[in-house]
């Protein structure tokens, strides 16, 4: 019975292997599918932390949007500025209402 019970086990057990492998194979195909927008993401987080350790950068290319559009600049500025001044003025009435 001892010898029964170590093959049943022994054919369990390649049995098991064969479905791992098997298990494996449909993996690597179903991930290679994920692997293009995996790439965008590794890359855009690379480009996001590149950014942090260069910010100079794109506080540059502002200065150079605001010096060459300067009008159009200070009309986007005074518009956001206004709108922070109305979303403040809200909360605050909204805070004294609850």
């Amino acid at each position: 019975m001892n010898h029964r019970r170590a093959a049943a086990l022994a054919q369990r057990q390649r049995l098991l292997l064969a479905r791992s492998s098997e298990l494996r194979v449909h993996l690597a195909a179903d991930a290679a599918v994920l692997q293009r927008p995996l790439e965008l993401a590794d890359r855009v987080h690379q480009g996001w932390r590149w950014l942090r350790v260069h910010p100079e950068v794109p506080v540059a290319a502002l200065v150079g949007v605001a010096v060459l559009r300067a009008r159009r600049a200070w009309r986007w500025g005074l518009r956001l500025w206004m709108g922070w001044r109305t979303l403040q003025r809200m909360q605050r009435r909204l805070r004294a209402i609850g």
